[in-house]
């Protein structure tokens, strides 16, 4: 084997490394994709006369959860374009929504926000470093890749939380992943 056949074969390899790792931003743009269009079903049902209401004195109010999950497609821009998050420097500051028409328009807005900048995303971004921080106390180190998929967790968890507050409330709740009891659509 001569030395243009092991260049080749570097070539080679280094192509399918990289078509392998765009798979990965291409699989969490599709993941991504589906949790925004569950998430919407959610939102566009939270009942603005409840937006005060918690199930449990320890519980988030109704409207801050909605908000919240509203906001987190956009932490895959965050992830990509910045090292962290220092919410001492930087408090988190909760979006104005007085009806589910805006929480569902948070959504959107943020969506297309982390939606672009995983389009845009390279797979040396993906290995960089993200620490989420309150000043000296660090809360996460993550790659940012992980935090990416921490932010798509968060979105299923607080969407879950988000279900049960409105089946307390007697409210049908749409399928997620499937159907649900209320919605038999798969």
């Amino acid at each position: 084997m001569g030395i243009v056949d092991l260049l080749l074969m570097d070539l080679n390899t280094a192509e399918k490394t990289k078509e392998k790792n765009m798979d990965i931003i291409k699989l969490l743009s599709k993941e991504l994709a589906a949790e925004f269009n569950t998430t919407k079903k959610f939102l566009a049902i939270v009942p603005t006369e409840k937006f005060d209401w918690a199930p449990h004195e320890k519980s988030m109010k109704m409207k801050s959860l909605a908000v919240h999950i509203a906001d987190l497609p956009s932490w895959v821009s965050l992830a990509l374009t910045t090292d962290g998050q220092d919410f001492e420097t930087a408090p988190y500051v909760e979006q104005e929504a007085y009806n589910a028409d805006d929480l569902v328009k948070i959504l959107e807005k943020n969506y297309e926000i982390g939606r672009k900048a995983l389009e845009n995303a390279t797979e040396d971004q993906l290995n960089g470093r993200w620490v989420l921080r309150m000043g000296k106390q660090v809360l996460a180190d993550y790659s940012k890749y992980e935090t990416i998929r921490h932010s798509l967790s968060q979105t299923t968890h607080h969407r879950a939380q988000l279900g049960v507050y409105l089946r307390l409330l007697e409210i049908p709740i749409p399928g997620s992943y499937g159907p649900s009891a209320d919605d038999h659509n798969f």
